[in-house]
């Protein structure tokens, strides 16, 4: 599922990010793979599958 349009990232991306790294923060994660915020609509998303896939790590 696509969970940022603006910058083409994938709830599959988050959660590798997530699960690899000690991220915590949808903006940190964004980074790590080469992107920034645009809109910002994805966020609060972004922030619930990063924790989610932090916790099941």
């Amino acid at each position: 599922m696509v969970v940022c349009v603006c910058n083409a990232i994938r709830e599959r991306e988050l959660r590798a990010v997530a699960k690899d790294g000690q991220l915590r923060c949808a903006k940190a994660a964004y980074a790590q793979l080469g992107r920034k915020p645009k809109c910002g609509q994805c966020l609060s998303f972004a922030r619930n599958i990063i924790s989610d896939a932090a916790a099941t790590a």
